[in-house]
């Protein structure tokens, strides 16, 4: 639970920070937000989530 908390406030850091930055419209960004959220509703969130946890796991032992 709280690596998912973690990694929603990051994105949306990055995202904020793509939107401040011109880098990213709001368009995109909105078609961004609805990605991730239909994703999680799929059966290919376990994978995330089992990839994410992983990627976290590893970065102390770097």
């Amino acid at each position: 639970m709280a690596v998912t908390v973690s990694m929603v406030l990051l994105s949306g850091l990055v995202l904020l920070f793509l939107l401040r930055s011109k880098a990213l419209g709001y368009g995109s960004a909105f078609v961004a937000v609805m990605f991730g959220f239909y994703l999680a509703s799929t059966g290919a969130a376990d994978t995330v989530n089992a990839l994410m946890s992983a990627v976290v796991n590893a970065l102390p032992n770097l």
